[in-house]
C-alpha cells in the first residue's frame, strides 16, 4: 500500500502558523502526545471490560524514548491503534472550521493552550519541535495491517504499509535544529514529571544508545549493543483517585512528601470527592505557615483526569486558600484551559464555592471534636481563617463559631467567649466594649503590665494579616473597639467616669509643659499633662490607634493607605502630673537641672519602647552615669 495526499486544512500556511503561535509553550508537545497515548490505552481497557475486545491486554505501559544520535523522540503505546482509514480520518482532518478563522483569531495571540484546546491541534503540536513526524500504527481489530503516516511539516503526507508486530501506535519525532534542547534526558524527564506524573497508565522513559561496547567478535573487533535504560516515571494511582476509607494517615503524609520533598509535615488535610453538580477530586493540605506567607503561594496543582494543567489556580481556589498545598482534579475543566476560561466558567465558580464550604466544614468538625487539639494548631492556621473571614462573607459566618482569639497568657477564646469575658470590666463610659491588644509583647511589656494592673485582658494580635483583621472585627462586632495597648495612657484606653484629681495647679501644669517642650525640642512630639495614679510611669509616649493602624496597613500592602507610609510619625508625650519625679523637676534649683531631669525621664520613656538609638542613646548613658555619680 502506498498513498499520497493533501491534509484537509485548506491552507498552505498552517504549519508555519502552528510553529509561530505555539512556540512560546513548545514543551507542551510531549504532554499532548503522551495524553493521546493514555487515551488510546484507556479506551482499549474499556472495550475489554465491556467484552468488545477479547484479546490479551498484556503490557500496556506507554514508552517514551529518545535517541540523541538519530535526533528522534518516540512515544509508543499498546492501545487501540489505527487502521490506514482511521489515520486518514483522524490525523488528516484537523478539527477546525476554516484556516481563515484560525489565522484571524490568533494573529495577535500566543496562548498555546488556548489554540490547542479550541482547534484540536494536540497531535500537530509535534511540529513545533520536529521537521518530520512519523506515525506507525496497528489497530487492535483482528486482521488489521499496520500503516505508516509521514509528514514533513508541509500539507503533503504519505501513507504506506508498515511492519509492526503489536497493536498500538508509535509516534516518531525527528527533532529540528532549533529544538535539540529536548534531546536531553533531564529535559524530557522534567517535562514528563511536570505534566505526566500522575497519569493513569504507567509511563516508561528510556534512553536509546547504539554505541555501547559489548566485548569483541571472533576477529577481535569490538562489538556494540543497543542499551535502553528504562524507568517508570509516574504514579498511576495517586491517593486522590482512591476512597478516603481506603487510606491511612501515613498514606496522606507519604503523598505529601511525594509532592513536596524536604518540607515539614502538614497540620492536616481535606480529601475532596464530589460527583454532583460537577466532578471534583483532590486532597488539600494545611501547611505550617511562616510569617512571609506570600512565598508559599502556587503550591496547589490542577489536573484534568490526572493530566497536569497548571499550578496557577487563582480562579479555581478562593484567594484565601491559595496558601494551601495539594492537588485538585476535575474532568469538567478541559485539559487545554486558558486563563479567561477559568475566570468565566460556571463550573469553576461552583468548584471554588464548594472548596470554601468543605474547608469550613472540616474546621468546624475539628473544633467540635477536639478543641484542645484545635487550639494547638490555631497559631499555624489562624492566617488562613482570618484571611477567609476578611475576604469571604459566607466563610466568615461559619468561621465566627470556631475562630479563636489568643491573649498574652496563651488562653484561647471564641469571639462570643471573649465578649463575655471582658464586657463588664472593659466597657467605657460611652458603652463601647474595648478589646486591648499587643503586636509585640516584648516592646509593649510595660503597657501590658499597666493594663493587667487594672485587671484588663490583652489580646496577642501579631500576625501578618492582623492589622486588617482588627478593622474587620470592628465592622462586625457591635459597639466594640480594638485599641493597641500602647496607643494611649491606660486611663484613656478605656475611659471611665471616675477621674483622678491632679496635685498640680494650672500654673504648675504650664510650667511643666514648658520645661519638657524645651528639653525635648521635637516637633513630632505633642506634650500633654495628665492626672494619673502616682504609681504609673512619669512619662509615657504613645502613637494614636488610628495613626498606628493606618501605617500598619500601608506596610502590609493596602494600596489605598500607601500615602500613610510616607507621613512623618506623630506621638503624644503624656506627663503624669501626680508622679513624684514631676514634683522633683518643678522644685529643681536651676533651669539646667530641670531640663536635665526632664530629658532623663523622657529618654527613659523612649528607651522602654526601643525608640532611643544612636547618639541619643549614648548621651543618655553618659548622663545616667553622671547623675548616679
Amino acid at each position: 500500500m502506498q498513498e499520497k495526499g493533501t491534509i484537509s486544512i485548506h491552507t498552505e500556511n498552517i504549519f508555519p502558523i502552528i510553529k509561530k503561535f505555539l512556540y512560546s509553550d513548545h514543551e507542551i508537545f510531549l504532554r499532548e502526545l503522551v495524553s493521546n497515548a493514555v487515551d488510546a490505552t484507556q479506551k482499549l481497557k474499556k472495550l475489554a471490560s465491556l467484552g468488545e475486545f477479547t484479546g490479551e491486554l498484556g503490557d500496556t505501559k506507554i514508552e517514551v524514548r529518545f535517541d540523541k544520535k538519530e535526533k528522534t523522540i518516540t512515544v509508543s503505546d499498546r492501545g487501540l491503534g489505527m487502521t490506514a482509514e482511521e489515520i486518514k480520518k483522524y490525523i488528516n482532518q484537523i478539527a477546525f472550521s476554516g484556516a481563515a478563522e484560525f489565522v484571524e483569531k490568533f494573529k495577535d495571540k500566543a496562548d498555546a493552550k488556548d489554540i490547542i484546546g479550541k482547534f484540536g491541534l494536540g497531535f500537530y503540536s509535534a511540529f513545533m519541535v520536529a521537521d518530520k513526524v512519523e506515525l506507525i500504527s496497528r489497530s487492535y481489530k483482528e486482521g488489521s495491517d499496520a500503516a505508516r503516516w509521514e509528514c514533513d511539516g508541509s500539507t503533503e503526507f504519505e501513507l504506506t504499509s508498515a511492519q509492526k508486530e503489536t497493536r498500538g501506535t508509535d509516534v516518531i519525532l525527528h527533532i529540528n535544529q532549533d529544538s535539540e534542547e529536548f534531546l536531553d534526558e533531564w529535559r524530557i524527564k522534567g517535562i514528563l514529571e511536570k505534566y505526566c506524573k500522575f497519569l493513569p497508565v504507567e509511563i516508561k522513559f528510556g534512553t536509546k544508545d547504539e554505541n555501547v561496547e559489548d566485548g569483541v567478535d571472533k576477529d577481535n573487533k569490538p562489538k556494540y549493543k543497543t542499551i535502553t535504560q528504562d524507568r517508570i516515571i509516574n504514579n498511576p494511582n495517586p491517593i486522590w483517585t482512591k476512597a478516603p476509607s481506603e487510606l491511612k494517615d501515613e498514606d496522606y503524609l507519604k503523598f505529601y512528601k511525594e509532592l513536596y520533598p524536604f518540607t515539614e509535615d502538614p497540620l492536616f488535610w481535606i480529601h475532596l470527592n464530589v460527583d454532583y453538580p460537577f466532578h471534583l477530586t483532590g486532597v488539600l493540605y494545611f501547611p505550617k505557615i511562616k510569617s512571609d506567607f506570600e512565598i508559599q503561594r502556587n503550591k496547589i496543582q490542577l489536573y484534568s483526569r490526572q493530566v497536569f494543567i497548571t499550578d496557577e489556580v487563582k480562579d479555581v481556589v478562593p484567594d484565601f486558600l491559595m496558601l494551601l498545598h495539594g492537588v485538585l482534579d476535575s474532568p469538567d475543566i478541559p485539559l487545554n484551559v486558558s486563563r479567561s476560561y477559568l475566570q468565566s466558567d460556571a463550573n469553576v465558580k461552583k468548584i471554588s464555592s464548594h472548596i470554601t464550604k468543605k474547608v469550613a466544614d472540616k474546621l468546624v468538625d475539628m473544633f467540635i471534636k477536639d478543641r484542645k487539639e484545635f487550639e494547638k494548631k490555631w497559631d499555624d492556621i489562624s492566617v488562613f481563617v482570618r484571611y477567609g473571614m476578611i475576604s469571604d462573607e459566607k466563610f466568615y459566618e461559619k468561621a465566627k463559631e470556631f475562630s479563636l482569639l489568643k491573649n498574652v497568657d496563651a488562653q484561647y477564646f471564641t469571639l462570643k467567649e471573649y465578649e463575655d469575658k471582658v464586657k463588664i470590666n472593659q466597657t467605657d463610659k460611652d458603652k463601647n466594649t474595648v478589646y486591648l491588644y499587643t503586636t509585640d509583647t516584648g516592646k509593649q511589656h510595660a503597657f501590658i503590665e499597666s493594663a493587667k494592673a487594672k485587671s484588663y485582658d490583652v489580646l496577642q494580635l501579631d500576625g501578618v494579616l492582623d492589622s486588617h483583621f482588627i478593622g474587620h472585627l470592628e465592622q462586625k462586632l457591635e459597639k466594640t473597639q480594638l485599641k493597641r495597648v500602647d496607643s494611649e495612657i491606660i486611663d484613656k484606653l478605656i475611659a471611665k467616669e471616675e477621674k483622678i484629681a491632679s496635685v498640680l495647679t494650672h500654673d504648675d501644669e504650664e510650667k511643666v509643659k514648658g520645661i519638657f517642650e524645651t528639653a525635648i525640642h521635637n516637633k513630632s512630639m505633642s506634650i500633654a499633662i495628665e492626672s494619673l495614679s502616682p504609681n504609673d510611669l512619669p512619662v509615657t509616649i504613645t502613637m494614636s490607634e488610628w495613626m498606628r493602624r493606618m501605617k500598619d496597613m500601608a506596610r502590609t500592602g493596602n494600596g489605598g493607605m500607601n500615602f500613610m507610609g510616607n507621613m512623618p510619625d506623630s506621638y503624644t508625650v503624656s506627663i503624669n502630673g501626680n508622679h513624684a519625679l514631676v514634683q522633683k523637676i518643678l522644685k529643681a534649683e536651676t533651669d539646667e537641672q530641670k531640663q536635665q531631669l526632664a530629658k532623663q525621664v523622657y529618654d527613659l520613656a523612649l528607651l522602654s519602647q526601643s525608640m532611643l538609638t544612636g547618639a541619643d542613646l549614648t548621651n543618655f548613658i553618659k548622663r545616667s552615669v553622671e547623675m548616679v555619680s
